[in-house]
């Protein structure tokens, strides 16, 4: 899929804010710095549509990013960042959990891990949410550039097999430095979108 006029729309602090139209909207999910901005900006191979940061926990808002007015990246805050005050995780998780409950354009949810690692507690927590909460999800397992590349796959597998063991759930690796596997993850969005059309 080629982007020719992404936008950036909104930064909502509140739902009053969030766009009014009826667009569907793909959810970036993750902790804080996994790389969701750096996501938007890869896939649309632009550098500062999505403003990234290297200190975790920059994003306090929910980001409205307009795909050619077919649909909305929406990039939510992340969570798990430990300078956080107590109150102030308490209100991101909460923000993140009204969205989430809350509104009916999500599509689909893009939740971002990172393959070095096992996923973490909070990480477990919120992908259980969401398959509680019953939105479809694909799983990106983030950073491939990180690690050599005749491990990618038995990352993933491992990163499916400790979320998802019964394998439900596509999971695709992601590399915003190399932009690798950027078309394996527009197809499975292009499919989803059109299949998401058709049964409406």
């Amino acid at each position: 899929m080629i982007i020719k006029n992404p936008q950036f729309e909104v930064s909502a602090v509140s739902p009053k804010q969030y766009p009014k139209n009826n667009l569907p909207e793909i959810v970036l999910v993750g902790k804080s710095n996994v790389g969701k901005s750096s996501f938007v900006n890869t896939m649309i191979n632009r550098k500062k549509l999505a403003r990234t940061s290297s200190e975790p926990g920059k994003t306090r808002q929910i980001n409205f990013y307009n795909m050619d007015n077919s649909f909305y990246f929406v990039d939510l805050p992340g969570y798990g960042y430990s300078k956080m005050s107590k109150k102030e995780q308490e209100q991101v998780g909460n923000f993140i959990e009204y969205y989430l409950q809350n509104r009916e354009q999500i599509t689909l949810v893009v939740f971002l891990v990172d393959i070095r690692h096992t996923p973490t507690a909070n990480d477990k927590l919120m992908y259980d949410y969401i398959i509680r909460a019953g939105l479809p999800c694909l799983i990106l397992a983030n950073k491939a550039d990180k690690i050599a590349v005749t491990k990618v796959d038995s990352e993933v597998k491992k990163i499916q097999q400790f979320l998802n063991p019964m394998l439900d759930i596509t999971t695709l690796p992601f590399s915003s430095e190399r932009k690798s596997y950027t078309d394996d993850v527009w197809d499975f969005l292009e499919n989803f979108l059109h299949e998401a059309k058709a049964d409406n």
